[in-house]
């Protein structure tokens, strides 16, 4: 319990997201106080595969600390040999193995991986076994309130898995038919909180501080996960944040830092930086301005001439 509790530090997390959580956005929430930093879902398939895109999504950022690998997949053969290689490997660099048991894309669960394996309990359980036996890093899994409309199965399915001796348990809210609409259910955290012993992380619709603040004082987590609440803002993570936001200078400076480390460490991603650049100053005077200007973004100097033009526009 003390190593996961060392990990989980003062509970602020940043969520693995496809596409967003690239190892450079990592490092600067880290650096902002992100406690414990997640890569993007990796495919234990894709893992046994020898994929060169798959293996890329393990690299580490600048200023980031031992990170988190969520694993998905629906063999516990392979999710346990990759597990166990993923250790052997980057010993003193991983934190931990998080097994995503919450994913309700349709690429993920339609494959029967992913959300889908809470219509599954028993091969969920195997699957758990097997990784908390092959390794000696903590084990987490991360599910959801459900799966079917209506459905509220988290405090069985935390039950079984802690059963299966993992180290906490992450839960979000919402079933996986919802996807990400409607409101995620805070009091489901509140009930595994009340149900099993291991920490519990919460997730799901974390947009600030005080969001945090309630996961964690109200209804008991342990931690609390950040996903679509980081984009663009990993001011959320700082005991300084303030309610009127940063600074247009502030905005500029890191977005201007990511978009330099990635343009380094990942060129191939560049393009992903519009989006981003577009979170870094939504709600901001000239937000629309900037989202139809980036667009026109190809190489690292078009992004800075941006930057340098919001400067100006202030």
């Amino acid at each position: 319990m003390g190593e996961i509790s060392e990990l989980l530090g003062r509970g602020r997390l940043l969520a693995p997201m496809a596409g967003v959580g690239d190892p450079v956005f990592r490092g600067i929430c880290a650096s902002f106080g992100a406690d414990l930093t997640y890569t993007e879902m990796v495919s234990a398939k894709g893992l046994a595969y020898g994929s060169g895109r798959t293996e890329g999504l393990l690299a580490s950022g600048e200023g980031e600390r031992r990170v988190a690998v969520q694993l998905f997949g629906r063999e516990p053969e392979v999710l346990a040999e990759q597990a166990r290689r993923l250790e052997s490997r980057h010993r003193g660099r991983i934190g931990l193995i998080d097994v995503n048991m919450g994913c309700p894309a349709r690429k993920v669960a339609g494959k029967g991986e992913g959300a889908a394996l809470m219509r599954e309990p028993a091969l969920a359980g195997r699957i758990l076994r097997a990784v908390v036996e092959s390794v000696s890093l903590p084990v987490t899994v991360k599910f959801r309130k459900g799966y079917e409309l209506g459905e509220d199965s988290a405090v069985e399915f935390a039950r079984m898995a802690e059963s299966c001796g993992v180290a906490a348990v992450t839960v979000h809210g919402r079933t996986a038919r919802q996807l990400y609409h409607g409101q995620s259910d805070r009091e489901v955290v509140s009930r595994v909180v009340q149900a099993v012993a291991v920490p519990v992380i919460a997730s799901g619709d974390v947009f600030t501080c005080e969001d945090i603040r309630e996961y964690r004082e109200r209804h008991g987590a342990r931690a609390v996960m950040v996903a679509r609440g980081a984009r663009g803002n990993p001011w959320i993570f700082s005991d300084a944040f303030s309610d009127a936001g940063p600074t247009t200078e502030e905005r500029v400076r890191v977005a201007h830092e990511h978009t330099v480390g990635l343009a380094r460490l990942a060129p191939h991603r560049l393009a992903g930086m519009r989006r981003h650049i577009a979170w870094y100053f939504k709600g901001t005077p000239h937000a629309g301005a900037i989202r139809r200007a980036v667009c026109d973004c190809a190489c690292l100097q078009d992004y800075e001439a941006l930057l340098e033009q919001i400067l100006a526009w202030r």
